[in-house]
């Protein structure tokens, strides 16, 4: 298993420090696992896409003028 350093902000680290009976790595593993499995999981749908760099970037500015549109920004 690999391992990895995580730095956290200092009002959070001592909420982390003010928990010891918490299993902190636990919760880390299990979060970036899940994490990890989504990101596959988008990997294998892209992999079938057949859309183009260039298309995805047309539906986007499309979506981001309709969001703004109705928010009215």
């Amino acid at each position: 298993m690999g391992n990895i350093t995580l730095s956290l902000p200092e009002d959070v680290h001592e909420i982390v420090r003010a928990h010891k009976e918490i299993r902190w790595s636990e919760i880390a593993r299990r979060a970036i696992s899940e994490y990890a499995k989504k990101l596959e999981l988008l990997d294998t749908i892209a992999s079938k896409s057949k859309l183009t760099e260039k298309d995805v970037k047309e539906i986007d500015k499309v979506l981001k003028r309709a969001i703004a549109k109705r928010h009215g920004i």
